[in-house]
């Protein structure tokens, strides 16, 4: 395709390359960073995922052998002809090499076309894309990443499509593509990690060694060659260096890390009311109510139902007031229908896609014949982020993007439909895999412009970067067990894969769920950052009161632990948003050197403090739990345990297994019906000691009044020696603090308590003593005796 090179030239950070059919571009983006650019349809560079790097100059030399070769102080990149690249790291490993030979796909024999009339799906033979690349594998590899695909963790040996695809049959790993399309691959091998991240649209391919063990593939039907080699070493490099180019989740609002309940359909004001009181009546904590499509006059975008929501806007309000947000549902489609405002501005200003001869395209979605805004224009972008405020006025706090893959009715929608694309008109080929990408972008650019507060949008289908706009839910689902196992590898590489704030539909959207079932599902969504339960028209009724007694005590213990921990999650969001390392992790991310950790499908960590080994199978009354190096002590019992091997864990239907890693201080608030400011009196602090510091973040939990300095940061620095010292200091210290500090001091027993040089109150239980201090406290000296 490229042909020998013919010559070279330097320009800052980049090195283009001259070959007999095209050129080739190497650019640093750091020294750990490289892009590979070919320009093969067009001289375009344009990225939807990377909006802004501001890179400095970088060092590198250029040199001649075998080939052309660029040396950073991390990287040594060999660039050969027909554009391969070997690059190898600052010791002179090799880290990754392109394959040189030809593409060798394993033999399928007999005939597909009589199994498929029997109604078997039939895997099409391996096509040659317009652009390929080709990536040696070794047998010893291990592959992360690649968004919310089914199968396991370890993507190895499997196959997947980048095409954004709204299929509500049940998921199961012969799935190539679902609704996002995150073209980033991390790869651990030989203890080296690094990522490759393809930006490029249109639909893609990733071969993972199941056609052959001898390669990595990646192929793409258009564009240009586009991608970034990203080296760690360790995975959490990885992640922080792919969400510096791709933007990292921003701080959410406070509430958003409640518990939000929802349904298809909450379909009237009764209903939703009658919804919201229950939960009261049940002591359920919950800080968010969804409106799904039925809240709508006829499905219209931006309406609502006058019949039945005669009162809005009062609804709203009402339920304010019980402590509750609204977040209504908002579909791209736009009913065809004069006289609806929304359709009406669409049409005369030109903003809907358009067919090959000009004509605005219609397909059918739930209005029925509908019309598509073309996203890709800035002008229909600034035109959706108005229309928000329709709902933002009446109250509404979040807004809830669905079917954007784009979902059709009646067929695809066609490869030739046009767009705009910011003045560089393309076709469906090119925007479809961005299409809810942008479309999120709008939605919470109206949010953000119309009320001040940090946007919370929920969406089913993204790109890579949608993290900058969106939360993200992992789409149809079923109350399945198969589903609930499958949700963690997913979550865990959508965390890997930059969706820091993603969730599954806790108790599955189709199907029947179990009681059984959504009590072993709440354990698992108490840590994940998106907390909704949301279930099907026609299936059963899925609030947790709806079962029997048992189910609902055990949803509410750990809808309550949830939000214990909220000030926990929150400092996780806060330190994501400077490094971008996810809220959900596998535990490989922090235990790279031990190989025990690399394929654990059904164990997860919350931040690096919390493990998390939930029970996935119907019946499972104990589970083996695989503990990293350390100790590690068990949530329920406070029993201390070392790590670095299996334990055999009870776990009787209440019970989640759930350990915290010694030296660790996990932040709480006392549980509420839901999340307000009163949280912020008082800090409790449940203390694992051991020598460590913890960093705490405080602010409004709604503004963006942090980014001008209104925020406190405390850092409690543990010292355990003989005696224990907790230190408190405010490094930061701009916003209204806590009226004191409780501490849980678990395994320890206390003797004497001196609080900055006097003798202070404690109090003494089992297995914990517990000491309140004022909030202008520095030091704590505890004499006693650990564990």
């Amino acid at each position: 395709m490229f042909g020998q090179i013919q010559d070279y030239q330097k320009k800052k950070n980049k090195v283009i390359i001259n070959y007999e059919q095209h050129s080739g571009e190497v650019e640093f983006i750091s020294p750990s960073i490289v892009n590979f650019f070919a320009p093969i349809s067009n001289q375009r560079r344009f990225s939807r995922a990377v909006e802004e790097i501001k890179g400095d100059n970088i060092s590198f030399e250029v040199t001649e052998d075998v080939g052309i070769i660029l040396k950073t102080e991390q990287l040594k990149v060999v660039i050969h002809d027909q554009f391969k690249v070997d690059i190898y790291n600052k010791d002179d490993k090799i880290i990754s090499k392109d394959y040189r030979g030809e593409r060798k796909p394993f033999i399928r024999r007999g005939k597909g076309d009589i199994i498929a009339e029997e109604g078997h799906q039939i895997i099409k033979g391996n096509i040659k894309n317009r652009i390929e690349v080709l990536k040696e594998m070794t047998g010893e590899e291990y592959f992360y990443g690649l968004g919310e695909q089914t199968g396991p963790l370890n993507k190895k040996g499997y196959r997947y499509q980048m095409w954004n695809t709204d299929d509500p049959s049940p998921h199961v790993e012969s799935f190539e593509s679902l609704y996002k399309s995150i073209p980033f691959v991390i790869i651990l091998k030989d203890g080296l990690a690094y990522g490759l991240f393809f930006d490029n649209t249109y639909r893609s391919y990733f071969d993972l060694g199941k056609e052959s063990s001898q390669y990595l593939y990646y192929g793409v039907d258009n564009g240009n060659l586009n991608y970034y080699f990203i080296y760690g070493p360790s995975i959490k490099e990885v992640v922080e260096k792919y969400t510096y180019l791709t933007g990292r989740t921003p701080l959410p609002q406070l509430w958003t890390l409640g518990y939000h309940q929802s349904r298809y359909s909450y379909d009237s004001e009764n209903r939703v009311r009658e919804v919201a009181d229950k939960l009261r009546e049940k002591d359920i904590p919950c800080d968010a109510i969804y409106l799904d499509i039925d809240y709508m006059d006829g499905y219209r975008v931006f309406t609502w139902d006058q019949e039945k929501f005669p009162n809005f806007e009062k609804l709203i309000s009402d339920l304010k007031k019980q402590g509750f947000k609204v977040v209504t549902i908002v579909d791209p489609g736009i009913k065809k229908d004069n006289g609806y405002l929304v359709y009406d501005e669409g049409l005369s200003n030109g903003y809907f896609a358009r067919d090959k001869d000009g004509i605005p395209y219609v397909n059918r979605v739930w209005p029925g014949e509908s019309l598509y805004p073309d996203f890709s224009s800035e002008e229909v972008r600034k035109w959706w982020a108005d229309k928000q405020n329709t709902l933002l006025e009446t109250g509404v706090a979040g807004i809830w993007n669905d079917m954007n893959e784009p979902a059709s009715f009646d067929g695809p929608l066609p490869a030739d439909l046009q767009f705009e694309n910011e003045g560089h008109q393309t076709d469906h080929q090119e925007i479809h895999n961005v299409y809810g990408h942008l479309m999120v972008r709008a939605s919470a650019e109206g949010i953000k412009k119309y009320t001040g507060k940090r946007p919370f949008v929920i969406t089913r289908a993204a790109y890579a970067g949608t993290q900058k706009y969106s939360t993200v839910w992992t789409g149809d689902n079923q109350s399945f067990w198969e589903h609930l196992r499958m949700s963690l590898p997913m979550l865990m590489n959508l965390g890997l894969s930059g969706m820091a704030f993603c969730g599954a539909d806790l108790g599955g959207f189709s199907f029947d769920c179990s009681g059984e079932l959504l009590s072993r599902w709440v354990q698992v969504g108490a840590f994940t950052p998106l907390f909704r339960n949301h279930s099907a028209a026609y299936t059963r009724d899925q609030e947790p009161w709806c079962f029997d007694l048992e189910t609902e005590r055990i949803y509410r213990k750990y809808v309550k632990l949830r939000y214990r921990l909220i000030p926990y999650l929150y400092d996780l969001f806060w330190q994501e948003q400077k490094i971008g390392l996810p809220i959900i992790r596998p535990l490989v991310l922090h235990y790279q050197d031990d190989e025990n950790t690399y394929e654990l499908n059904d164990q997860f960590l919350v931040g690096e403090n919390i493990l998390v080994a939930p029970v996935v199978q119907q019946g499972q009354l104990a589970r083996a739990v695989y503990l990293p190096s350390g100790k590690w002590v068990d949530y329920w019992t406070k029993e201390i345990i070392e790590g670095g091997r299996y334990i055999l864990k009870k776990t009787p239907l209440d019970t989640c297994p759930i350990f915290i890693k010694e030296g660790s201080l996990i932040p709480n608030y006392k549980v509420g019906a839901y999340l307000d400011n009163k949280m912020n009196q008082e800090l409790i602090l449940d203390l694992y000691p051991g020598d460590f510091n913890y960093l705490h973040y405080q602010d409004d939990g709604e503004s963006f009044n942090y980014q001008k300095g209104e925020y406190n940061l405390y850092q409690f620095a543990i010292a355990c020696k003989q005696d224990l010292t907790i230190s408190i200091k405010k490094i930061h210290y701009k916003y209204n603090g806590y009226k004191k500090f409780t501490f849980m001091i678990n395994n320890y027993q206390a003797e004497e308590v001196l609080v900055d040089g006097q003798s202070h109150f404690f109090q003494n239980d089992e297995d914990r003593f517990v000491l309140v201090v004022g909030p202008d406290a520095k030091e704590i000296k505890i004499s006693g005796t650990g564990g």
